[in-house]
């Protein structure tokens, strides 16, 4: 597969800038975004003030620690549209996160926030590859949430042809692939496996399907998963990252020719690592949970938002701008099992190892007493059918005290025991504790 690479005249100015030149730009829109929330969001002036901190206090990007971060609760708590920064005839599109506790995070954007989006994610698609008249397969779920009309903008602004098949109808995502013949899918990558899977149920190789490039997103993967995913179906599999509170997809996008995490758009979006237990602003290398602050958004500006993902920052390589590293987690999603700090991720880099396994996995969480207990469920390949799926599950189980240091019980299924997750993100676990 030819990559893609762009030649420098294809970059955008500020994808080659100087650090300097990034630093100034930075520090004037932070200092712009902070002034516009403390004016126009109640719930900013308030905070601002017991913090001790007015905007005019910023002046370095250092100062910026000063500020007080926003989560997911001062979000709800100003349900529906409290944290809009303009008014609500200026809004003309809002989204929503999925909401699966509470209430939902609430996002409005002004038609200029519309375009700065379809822009970035432009720019994210041609990082991974993606040119001007190529067709552009978007299994993404279309509607409030905003992967699919993110994915959407973005193609069509590059100048794509696009599909907007959405997720779902899994039988007609391999037909629309095969009669289209697309250059480029973006999907969540656990779907990804089941289209890959479909084409294999339907006896045909998916490693002859015309797609190039996968543009995966909305969950954690591995890069287990990408390996297992470029192997199966004879593609790139890039990185995209974003999330609604932020903007939506194409906050960050890993570039075709180093594939080595995505880069963060930061002339729009400020990153920092910070410890998730003190708060504390930590180095760039070290691993800590992902903070943003948003450097252009009108409609809702968001000032040191907590992410929960768990990550690092790396060095600028094929962009002038700093990457993230493979989010490992999230905050929010460790399960901490007799004492043991457990991420779903880690399951799937030992499950995605076996060359028996699928890539389909689930943890269901159970407390017996006082104890927690985890059941890794899994399933065989097709291929394996008849495999001694005991002594599979035996050997899994071994791998996961060894390396992970949790004792577990490893269920091995027959192949599509697993439920699939057609339309967002896949369900991986399953915490049937107590509350």
């Amino acid at each position: 597969m030819p990559v893609k690479a762009p030649a420098p005249g294809d970059l955008e100015p500020i994808e080659r800038a100087s650090r300097d030149e990034l630093l100034a730009l930075q520090l004037q829109r932070l200092q712009w975004s902070l002034q516009h929330a403390y004016d126009n969001v109640p719930h900013y002036k308030a905070a601002f003030d017991a913090s001790g901190v007015h905007p005019s206090d910023c002046r370095s990007l250092a100062d910026l620690s000063k500020f007080p971060f926003t989560g997911k609760g001062e979000l709800r708590a100003n349900y529906p549209f409290g944290m809009f920064a303009v008014p609500r005839e200026q809004v003309v599109r809002i989204h929503a996160s999925s909401g699966t506790t509470g209430k939902p995070t609430v996002v409005g954007y002004t038609q200029a926030d519309i375009d700065r989006w379809a822009d970035l994610v432009a720019r994210s698609i041609r990082a991974a590859g993606g040119r001007r008249g190529d067709m552009v397969h978007v299994s993404y779920g279309y509607g409030l949430f905003t992967g699919g009309l993110g994915a959407h903008y973005g193609a069509e602004r590059l100048g794509c042809t696009v599909i907007p098949i959405s997720g779902g109808q899994t039988e007609k995502q391999v037909q629309v692939i095969e009669d289209f013949r697309p250059d480029i899918i973006m999907v969540t990558p656990s779907y990804m496996q089941v289209i890959v899977e479909e084409f294999r149920r339907q006896g045909k190789d998916p490693r002859a399907m015309s797609l190039a490039v996968g543009i995966f997103g909305a969950e954690p993967w591995t890069e287990a998963m990408r390996r297992d995913i470029e192997q199966s179906a004879a593609i790139d599999a890039v990185d995209i990252y974003g999330l609604s509170e932020v903007m939506g997809p194409g906050v960050a996008s890993e570039c075709i020719e180093t594939k080595d995490g995505p880069v963060i758009w930061e002339d729009h979006f400020y990153p920092e690592i910070i410890d998730p237990d003190t708060g504390e602003v930590l180095p760039d290398g070290s691993e800590g949970e992902l903070v943003f602050t948003t450097l252009t958004k009108e409609a809702l500006p968001v000032i040191r938002y907590r992410t929960r993902d768990l990550t690092r920052l790396l060095p600028p390589t094929a962009r002038s701008m700093r990457r993230m590293g493979k989010i490992v987690g999230r905050s929010d999603d460790m399960l901490i099992i007799r004492g043991v700090n457990l991420f779903p991720t880690q399951i799937e880099e030992l499950v995605l190892a076996h060359g028996a396994l699928s890539g389909q996995y689930q943890l269901v969480v159970t407390r017996s007493g006082l104890l927690d207990q985890v059941t890794v469920r899994c399933e065989v390949q097709p291929a394996h059918r008849h495999a001694d799926r005991d002594a599979i599950g035996h050997e899994l189980q071994h791998r996961i005290k060894t390396l992970i240091g949790v004792s577990t019980t490893v269920d091995v299924g027959l192949p599509d025991s697993i439920e699939r997750t057609l339309v967002g993100k896949a369900r991986r676990v399953i915490d049937q504790r107590p509350r």
